[in-house]
């Protein structure tokens, strides 16, 4: 007897496994791993315990089951240990929407006959918390890192939609990283992950975190682009679903970098108020730019009591060409404010007699020099000008020949000039014909004017055939 129990205490510590970790996310699905030793003929006992807790789940041989009560819930059970996994000799239990104090220690035992299995496996809970989902704009914010139980010596990231996050200089964050806390701005917008590294193994938890306030543009001091002439749109979007009040459009007086000073806007300065416009939107336009309306613009609107503002750039580009020769002219592309332009490209635009439109590259460079003497030169061009990040904007010039003036002349300016001919002749006849009938209209008005004188020339003309009539008679 004494034997028989030391075979069994020797064989049940050599069985024991060694212990495992386990990160699960909060909300999602766990599965603690528990193998047990090969056997087809005995029909095994299996006890999940928690330590400090007592039985999670049992199953005798006789194939009752047991729940620990914590782990019910007006009739359903957040664990479950699969049976069609039994013949594999696998016995893990799974747990259902898991909770930070599901997290600690696990014993998974496995009785085959006098053969005994054991595992220890360690559940931790990782959660990612946020002061709010949606914070204001210029509010405090704050992402914490939560692990159920911690693990001493474990190492943390954190990353903002799956890059690495950097803490701004000044920023109140824990030492060791568990809370990042700053200012809502745009920059703390998207996926926040917490990384957990520890024993080799990792575990990671997400959020996701929207900044209230003004969306488009994103950042301050974003510049915008227009061509002299035309029009622009000067956005001012606030998030969805959020309707500002008491919104202002000003323009901002150059010098005042820290303290602006509003100045007068544009006389082709108009807010938008479209019916189909969300409630969200104070964008506003110029509809005809200027240069004089470059600078700075800012809008603002009152949300929640505090006052947001966005402040822009307007960039004004127009192309500037040289006293033309006989022969050329060069064009310059000119912007007010060059100082994120990377590059310069000029394009012919190129229409066929379908009305379609192609653009024909030329050359890179703010300047080009064209020759006006060649009839394919004329129509529009186009200065494109580029950042770190694609294009930025472009500008149009029209361009005149004047090959028809220099004696080239093609059959059909010639042909225009045979109907432009005959058409003059043709102008001259008519004149000449209603000169002679506004004569005769003339004539005609003076005699009318005397009728007693035409009735005595018609009674003297009547006198004087009748005598003739009579001497024939004679």
């Amino acid at each position: 007897m004494p034997l028989e129990y030391f075979l069994f205490g020797l064989i049940t510590f050599l069985l024991t496994g060694v212990e495992c970790e386990v990160f699960v996310e909060a909300g999602s699905q766990a599965v603690l791993p528990c193998k047990g030793s090969p056997s087809s003929s005995v029909i095994p006992e299996i006890i999940w315990t928690k330590a400090n807790k007592g039985t999670v789940w049992r199953k005798d041989r006789s194939g009752l089951q047991y729940w620990g009560s914590s782990w019910t819930s007006k009739g359903s059970r957040r664990i479950q240990c699969p049976h069609s996994r039994f013949e594999r000799n696998d016995f893990s239990l799974q747990i259902n929407n898991v909770r930070g104090e599901d997290g600690g220690e696990y014993s998974c035992r496995v009785k085959h006959g006098d053969l005994i299995t054991e595992r220890l496996i360690m559940l931790r809970v990782i959660k990612v918390s946020l002061s709010s989902p949606m914070p204001l704009w210029g509010s405090d914010a704050s992402i914490s890192c939560d692990v159920t139980p911690w693990p001493r010596g474990a190492s943390l990231q954190w990353t903002l939609n799956n890059r690495t996050f950097d803490p701004q200089s000044g920023s109140d964050s824990d030492a060791d990283q568990r809370v990042v806390r700053e200012k809502a701005t745009v920059r703390l917008t998207g996926i926040w992950t917490c990384v957990v590294g520890f024993g080799g193994g990792e575990g990671r938890a997400s959020a996701a975190l929207t900044v209230k306030g003004i969306i488009h543009p994103s950042t301050d001091g974003t510049k915008l682009y227009a061509a002299v002439g035309s029009a622009v749109s000067l956005p001012c979007v606030f998030s969805s679903g959020l309707t500002p009040s008491d919104p202002v459009w000003e323009k901002l007086k150059p010098g005042f970098l820290f303290k602006p000073s509003p100045g007068r806007l544009p006389a082709s300065f108009s807010p938008s108020s479209s019916s189909s416009q969300p409630l969200s939107d104070k964008s506003a336009s110029l509809t005809e730019v200027e240069v004089g309306d470059k600078g700075r613009y800012r809008c603002s609107g009152t949300l929640e009591g505090q006052q947001l503002t966005r402040n822009m750039e307007l960039v004004v580009a127009k192309i500037i060409s040289s006293p033309p020769s006989k022969t050329s002219v060069t064009l310059t592309c000119d912007l007010t404010d060059s100082s994120e332009v990377t590059d310069y490209e000029w394009v012919q635009l190129i229409s066929d007699l379908n009305g379609s439109q192609s653009v024909q590259s030329v050359q890179k460079g703010i300047s080009l020099s064209i020759n006006t003497e060649s009839e394919e030169n004329q129509g529009e061009w186009a200065c494109l000008f580029y950042g770190k990040h694609g294009i930025l904007g472009n500008v149009t010039y029209h361009i005149h020949t004047m090959s028809g003036l220099s004696g080239h002349k093609s059959p059909g300016s010639s042909q225009s000039t045979a109907a432009v001919v005959g058409l003059g002749f043709l102008l001259l006849v008519l004149l000449l014909i209603l000169a002679q009938v506004y004569k005769n209209h003339q004539r005609r008005k003076r005699i009318f004017q005397f009728p007693a004188l035409e009735t005595i020339v018609h009674t003297n003309s009547n006198e004087r055939e009748e005598r003739e009539r009579n001497q024939e008679k004679k």
